[in-house]
């Protein structure tokens, strides 16, 4: 029997991956990304300049074979300071969704399933941070707890986790009701049991692509934020800091190469993420099968 049921979920995975794969935009989302994240975390491979490194004889070069993207106000290399700008916004991106998806998951599960007043408690709180348009909610918490890269990833948690609770109850509302959940209730097995670890991995298709669609939206809003000055500290490169210089109305008009090459990073990054985030829906979704 267990042999049996490995098999249907092997061939289902196999059935999945080859959905994906028939997707050309999520493929090609995959190869962005991974062009760009191997970029970041192998910078030092990539660029022999410190992106921190301040070179006022070279301030506002443009492009050239010696720095293929120029140089900024403080002629800091600008290739350099997106490559490893990208570390810290991808990981603010990743792990404030990934804090989100943990708080929201973990509660969900457990609350869908249950149901009774913590789940009551539970949905009220989410409706409440929903109410308000995240980037207000985000804006009013760096206000309080100030800038920082770890303010920034707790701030995305807070104000992240409602969406992903309201979507994994759903999903536990679901599922409490199959064959199956209610003959593990017959035999007596704790609750905590049932739904960790016989519903939430029936529930994980959705919740991955919410993943991937929050990480894309957390990046956004660190660029935005840093951008404003209000995100991560300026001397700490990432993309949203690089792109804070383009307030000058000077450099806009006449240095472009420092807010183009990032903002064209951004774009593409967060195409792909889109793209990986859509073909994965189409693939774990059961109303998207053909």
């Amino acid at each position: 029997m267990l042999e049996k049921e490995g098999l249907l979920k092997s061939r289902e995975g196999g059935r999945a991956v080859g959905k994906f794969l028939q997707n050309r935009l999520a493929v090609v989302g995959l190869i962005v990304f991974a062009a760009i994240l191997l970029s970041s975390i192998f910078a030092p491979l990539l660029t022999d300049y410190d992106p921190a490194m301040i070179d006022l004889r070279a301030r506002l070069s443009a492009p050239s074979w010696q720095h293929l993207f120029g140089t900024d106000k403080l002629g800091r290399d600008v290739f350099s300071r997106v490559l490893y700008g990208g570390r810290i916004s991808i990981l603010v991106g990743f792990g404030g969704a990934l804090g989100a998806a943990l708080v929201g998951v973990s509660l969900g599960t457990y609350a869908g399933y249950k149901g009774g007043w913590l789940d009551k408690i539970l949905l009220r709180i989410s409706e409440i941070f929903m109410s308000f348009p995240q980037i207000i909610l985000v804006l009013l918490l760096v206000s309080i707890l100030g800038q920082s890269l770890w303010n920034l990833l707790v701030i995305f948690t807070i104000t992240g986790w409602g969406s992903v609770y309201r979507m994994t109850r759903s999903q536990m509302l679901s599922i409490r009701e199959e064959e199956y959940v209610q003959a593990l209730k017959a035999f007596g097995l704790n609750d905590a049991l049932i739904a960790y670890k016989h519903m939430l991995p029936n529930a994980l298709g959705p919740i991955m692509v919410n993943l991937t669609l929050s990480t894309a939206m957390f990046i956004l809003e660190e660029t935005a934020l840093s951008f404003l000055g209000l995100g991560v500290p300026l001397h700490i490169p990432t993309w949203g800091n690089i792109l804070n210089a383009a307030q000058d109305l000077t450099i806009l008009q006449e240095a472009w190469w420092i807010w183009v090459p990032v903002g064209l990073v951004i774009s593409a990054f967060v195409l792909s993420i889109n793209f990986i985030g859509d073909g994965l829906r189409d693939a774990v979704d059961p109303t998207q099968q053909g």
